[in-house]
């Protein structure tokens, strides 16, 4: 169930039902991501809308510069690396999530731990808004392959591993 509902307000009149509001919440988000779907960058790696539907959810939970972090997330794909994604992570614990992600955590064998599998897990982790899914299918074209939180809520890119280590020593470790 998720990521097929678009987040939004959506007023209602007396009468209407619950499940009266999942489908037009339903179909706005159909509607929304197969028009953003086929103006998508051409050459991304997705075979489905589903697929830029999971990308966008992770994107949802990774942070602001959404189309930067789409952008790595394209480059690790098309180099056939895994994504490691903490949020991920954080969905396939679920319920055993204490707030820390610990080392144990990223060895568990689970189909969302992007840690753990090649490519995108196999659907969404969260709502997604329209900006991560715009994000996902009109990506920022970059050089970097990694980025650390600067426990800010922004981030700290990098294109190379030595530099990805240097920015979460800086950044993580302190």
């Amino acid at each position: 169930m998720e990521g097929i509902f678009s987040p939004d307000t959506y007023f209602y009149k007396k009468g209407d039902t619950a499940s009266s509001l999942l489908v037009r919440a339903y179909k706005q988000q159909k509607k929304e991501l197969n028009s953003l779907w086929k103006n998508r960058m051409p050459g991304l790696p997705y075979k489905s809308e589903e697929d830029a539907l999971t990308m966008a959810s992770i994107i949802e939970k990774e942070g602001v510069e959404k189309k930067r972090i789409a952008g790595v997330f394209i480059n690790r794909l098309n180099a056939k690396m895994r994504l490691q994604s903490d949020p991920t992570v954080i969905f396939a614990l679920g319920k055993n999530f204490d707030g820390n992600i610990r080392k144990k955590d990223l060895k568990l064998k689970h189909p969302y731990n992007t840690y753990m599998i090649k490519g995108l897990p196999p659907g969404p982790i969260s709502l997604v808004s329209l900006e991560s899914i715009k994000a996902a299918l009109q990506p920022e074209i970059t050089n970097d392959y990694y980025f650390v939180s600067r426990g800010d809520g922004t981030h700290q890119f990098s294109a190379t591993l030595e530099q990805h280590n240097k920015a979460v020593k800086e950044y993580q470790l302190k």
